[in-house]
C-alpha cells in the first residue's frame, strides 16, 4: 500500500526537501500540483506527508496545551513521546487510509447515482490517487493547533478547500460533485481530527459575547 515509484509523474524530490517543496505547492497551486504531483501507486511520499503534518499538529498542541499530554505512565515528556510514536507509526497511516476508503465508497455511490440518471462520467483515479489527494489537503493543518482561533478556522477551513480541488482535479469531477462526495471525509478530518469544529464553535461563541 505504500509503494515508492522509481519516477513519479512530475518527478517529486524525495526527503525533507521534497515534502517542504510539496507543502508549498499544494499551499500555492493545489490545482496544478494535484494534476502533476499525484502519481498512481506512489502512495509513500504521501503518507510521509500525512504523518510529518500529524506530528507538527499534535508537538505543537501539546507545547501550547500540555494537558493534552495523554498520562501514559511515563511522565510528561516521556508521554509525549509516546504519544507522537504512536501517531507517526499507527494512528495517522491508519486514519489516512480509513477516510480514503470512506472517500473511495462515497465517490462509488455517487457516480452510481448519476450513471443512473443517465450522466455519463469519466474515469475517476484509483484508491492511490484518494489517499494522496488526502494526505497532501492535511498541509495547511501544521497550523491547526496554534492558539489562535481564528488561524485554527482558516487552516482546516482551507484543507478541506484543498480536498475539494484534489478530489475534482484526480477524479475529473465537477467542483459541484467533488464538494459533495469530499463533504464527509471533510468533516471527520478537518472538522473532527484537526479541530476545526470546535475551533469553529469558539469563534461564534467569541463573535456571539460581542
Amino acid at each position: 500500500m505504500t509503494t515508492w515509484v522509481d519516477n513519479p509523474r512530475g518527478g517529486r524530490e524525495r526527503g525533507p526537501r521534497g515534502l517542504a517543496r510539496a507543502w508549498v505547492e499544494v499551499l500555492v497551486r493545489p490545482r496544478n500540483f494535484f494534476r502533476v504531483g499525484v502519481a498512481p501507486g506512489d502512495q509513500a511520499p504521501g503518507l510521509a506527508f500525512a504523518v510529518v503534518v500529524a506530528l507538527a499538529y499534535v508537538a505543537v498542541l501539546f507545547a501550547v496545551e500540555p494537558a493534552r499530554i495523554p498520562d501514559l505512565g511515563a511522565g510528561s515528556a516521556g508521554s509525549a513521546l509516546i504519544a507522537l510514536l504512536a501517531v507517526a507509526l499507527l494512528i495517522a497511516p491508519a486514519v489516512l487510509h480509513l477516510v480514503a476508503a470512506v472517500q473511495t465508497l462515497l465517490l462509488i455511490v455517487l457516480d452510481v447515482l448519476l450513471g443512473a440518471a443517465g450522466i455519463d462520467l469519466p474515469d475517476r483515479g484509483g484508491v492511490s490517487e484518494t489517499v494522496q489527494v488526502l494526505a497532501y489537503a492535511a498541509a495547511p493543518c501544521v497550523f491547526a493547533s496554534l492558539p489562535v482561533t481564528e488561524v485554527r478556522v482558516v487552516a482546516t477551513l482551507y484543507g478541506a478547500a484543498l480536498l475539494v480541488v484534489g478530489v475534482a482535479e484526480i477524479h475529473r469531477a465537477g467542483l459541484l460533485r467533488a464538494l459533495v462526495a469530499a463533504a464527509i471525509p471533510a468533516a471527520l478530518v478537518f472538522g473532527y481530527a484537526f479541530g476545526g469544529f470546535a475551533a469553529l464553535g469558539e469563534l461564534l461563541a467569541a463573535w456571539t459575547i460581542v
